[in-house]
């Protein structure tokens, strides 16, 4: 399956029927609590992640969460 990440192009290894926006997160190596995504131009709940299957051509913005002051 091909998407973009943050405007860069990424071919990761998901099956159409079990693409799973957790489980491609996952595989890229986030870690679920530091990011905010974005799938075509709409925030996605974390809780909601393990229910919105991905398709070939799809574009997430990732947005890592930094603390500090």
């Amino acid at each position: 399956m091909k998407i973009r990440v943050n405007g860069e192009e990424k071919k990761i290894e998901l099956d159409q029927e079990n693409g799973l926006l957790s489980t491609a997160l996952h595989h890229m190596g986030y870690k679920p609590n530091t990011i905010v995504v974005e799938l075509n131009n709409l925030i996605i709940n974390s809780k909601k992640w393990e229910k919105v299957k991905l398709k070939d051509g799809d574009n997430l913005e990732i947005v890592s969460i930094v603390g500090g002051g």
